[in-house]
């Protein structure tokens, strides 16, 4: 198979090149200029494009949509049949056509200029219908498809939706969107539970959380751990301030002497200035913080004060890890 190898090769480097010709040849006031135009509308960026460019208009509409940019796919052929209805006076139109002259576009670009809807074009001819017509046309011409007859939409479709990738993220950045905006938007996956599970989510708090005082037995301690099941206890004082944590551990250390169960304080064995985290940072921080430290529970303070334990299995459970 090494003229596969040497065809996939080729084809890399093909549509290497072709990304590194628009990138030099990116106009800087066409493409500020059409980042302003979408910041500017308060509807939303209506994608377009026939076949491939079409497949590629939609990546382009999810990426925006999920970035902070408000954005959709519409069919230019479904479009001329009744979906122009679902484009407003308030939305921009970013149209994908290599040749810049698709029939579909071309026959519905009257009724988007009644509209008065500012357009942005993306083709690889700069005196296409398409280009000469938007507001703004950004180049997206290359020099050769990869496909090894020059004909297969290879190539333009990938400097398409690199310069698509690009304006979406340079809007995203325009807006200041967040990792915390975008998790909104990926609720169900597993970034939004890394991004919107917090401590608080996830802990162990009140009569579930494990808790003795310094002053009590070894025993004591061990009955809580058993009861509680979490394989740790915090200690605190009799002010209920935190002082350290016992666990499974620390137990098997304990076990190495010849401690009396009974009359040893859970303060002589106990592990001092614990790993603690907030309750309102991200659920993902203390599984960071237990996979550094090599531990398996963390305790949970509220401005200093203990409210909470939350170990891995939570974490596992959860899904965030």
């Amino acid at each position: 198979m090494q003229n596969a190898y040497r065809s996939a090769r080729r084809v890399l480097a093909v549509e290497a090149a072709a990304i590194e010709s628009i990138s030099a040849r990116l106009d800087e006031a066409l493409f500020n200029r059409a980042c302003e135009l979408i910041l500017s509308i308060t509807g939303r960026v209506v994608v377009m494009g026939m076949g491939k460019s079409g497949h590629i208009a939609r990546k382009i509409a999810a990426t925006m949509a999920s970035t902070g940019t408000p954005a959709m796919f519409v069919h230019p052929a479904e479009a001329a049949h009744g979906d122009l209805g679902m484009i407003t006076r308030q939305d921009l139109v970013l149209i994908l056509s290599n040749s810049g002259e698709s029939d579909e576009l071309l026959a519905i670009l009257p009724s988007l200029k009644r509209l008065a809807v500012p357009i942005v074009s993306m083709t690889g001819q700069a005196k296409s219908t398409l280009a000469v017509e938007a507001q703004v046309h950004l180049d997206v011409a290359i020099a050769e498809e990869a496909c090894p007859h020059n004909l297969a939409p290879t190539a333009s479709t990938t400097t398409a939706l690199a310069l698509g990738d690009a304006l979406a993220i340079a809007l995203l950045e325009a807006r200041g969107f967040q990792a915390d905006d975008f998790a909104l938007s990926h609720p169900g996956g597993s970034l939004g539970r890394r991004l919107l599970v917090h401590v608080r989510d996830l802990m162990h708090g009140g009569a579930a959380l494990p808790v003795v005082q310094e002053n009590m037995s070894l025993r004591d301690a061990l009955l809580e751990i058993s009861r509680k099941g979490m394989g740790m206890t915090a200690v605190v004082d009799a002010a209920g301030h935190l002082q350290g944590i016992y666990t499974d551990g620390d137990l098997r250390r304990t076990l190495d002497h010849d401690y009396d169960l009974r009359a040893t304080s859970v303060a002589t064995v106990m592990t001092r200035n614990p790993a603690t985290i907030e309750a309102q940072r991200l659920a993902a921080e203390a599984a960071a913080i237990m996979e550094e430290r090599r531990i398996n529970g963390l305790l949970v303070l509220d401005e200093g004060r203990l409210v909470g334990a939350i170990n891995m299995h939570d974490l596992l459970r959860a899904r965030v890890v």
